[in-house]
């Protein structure tokens, strides 16, 4: 069987999602976690997005495979379904920094990652030194200058769409840096945190926060409106371009289709992945 795994967790004392020896990840925490609650060996995710050293999650989404039994045999002594007891046997090993939201059984098709139809991403900015929350210097950008919102929000308008993100991506052999950018937009909350929700088919590694540092410039003026879209015609990456800092990121949602396109959604990805 499969079993979808819905968590959220706080960048802050992680080095990104994947395991890397020695270092404090998100899978390894939670794979370590899964093999116990189960005991089993070992356990294997596959995750809808990987994320980097710092950033956060509220909605990242994985898959785990295991025998039904396994499952069943795990519950114990709780009167629980047997995802529901999983979920409560996870939170109580895993440390307060990553939880476990919802643990179930994953409709015929579903996978993380391919299945997805898109990522969406919140990035948090404020730049009012009277409104800088120390509460929140975990996951908000403290900025020095004042943002014009509309200035970027033109700028955002630009890049919206099927394009080459080549300058905006770090580029890996062979890995294509063509997605659709869905939905860049930037509001403030009641607050006056400046917030940008960015959506995607897909990321690639640094995509997001490169966005984010180019229009960072140009809403504190340092650059005009038309160097975002300048910047994505280049086609390379450009030093002007700063990556913004990660704990301002957070992966908010994975959106999916309805249960009946799951696979169906997960054979195209594949194929796209493939053709590139």
């Amino acid at each position: 069987m499969r079993i979808r795994i819905d968590l959220a967790y706080d960048g802050t004392h992680f080095h990104g999602w994947a395991t890397q020896p020695g270092l404090r990840t998100v899978q390894g925490l939670l794979e370590a976690a899964l093999a116990t609650a189960l005991r089993l060996p070992e356990a294997r995710l596959v995750v809808a997005g990987r994320t980097d050293t710092g950033v956060h999650a509220r909605g990242q989404v994985a898959h785990l495979d295991l025998d039904p039994d396994v499952l069943s045999g795990s519950v114990g002594r709780s009167t629980d379904e047997p995802a529901v007891a999983l979920r409560g046997r996870l939170n109580g090993i895993l440390p307060a920094d990553l939880r476990v939201r919802r643990v179930a059984e994953a409709a015929d098709g579903f996978d993380a990652r391919f299945s997805a139809l898109w990522r969406r991403y919140a990035y948090r900015v404020v730049d009012d030194p009277a409104s800088v929350d120390p509460l929140a210097r975990h996951h908000v950008l403290a900025w020095p200058r004042a943002l014009d919102l509309d200035a970027m929000n033109e700028a955002s308008a630009a890049l919206v769409g099927l394009r080459d993100f080549a300058s905006f991506c770090r580029r890996r052999e062979g890995a294509t840096t063509v997605r659709t950018l869905l939905d860049l937009a930037w509001t403030r909350d009641e607050r006056g945190v400046a917030m940008a929700v960015v959506r995607a088919d897909a990321f690639c590694h640094s995509m997001v926060r490169s966005l984010v540092g180019c229009l960072l410039a140009i809403g504190d003026g340092r650059r005009p409106v038309a160097w975002a879209a300048e910047m994505l015609a280049a086609g390379r990456r450009d030093p002007g371009v700063t990556v913004a800092h990660a704990h301002g990121l957070t992966l908010e949602e994975v959106g999916y289709p309805d249960d009946a396109e799951l696979a169906a959604q997960a054979a195209r990805t594949r194929a796209r992945r493939d053709a590139s």
